[in-house]
């Protein structure tokens, strides 16, 4: 959240700091509506750049979010 945060103060102030944060979802691909501007505004980020999103109840999710997963814990496969 700090990071989603920070990228918006920089946007206002001029600054652009280059860090996508709204590529980071939570737990089974939801959006986070936390973020700033909340889900809707993750949403259409996530749409400019062709992810797919849906509706689950309030909720949304990106549709096939595993295939997107990156291993970041530095074993080699």
């Amino acid at each position: 959240m700090t990071t989603a945060n920070a990228v918006e103060e920089g946007i206002q102030e001029g600054t652009r700091l280059d860090i996508p944060y709204w590529r980071t979802l939570k737990a089974d691909g939801f959006l986070n509506e936390k973020y700033p501007g909340g889900a809707e505004a993750q949403k259409r980020l996530l749409e400019t750049e062709g992810f797919i999103i849906r509706k689950n109840g309030k909720r949304y999710f990106v549709q096939n979010y595993q295939d997107y997963l990156v291993d970041l814990s530095g074993r080699i496969s």
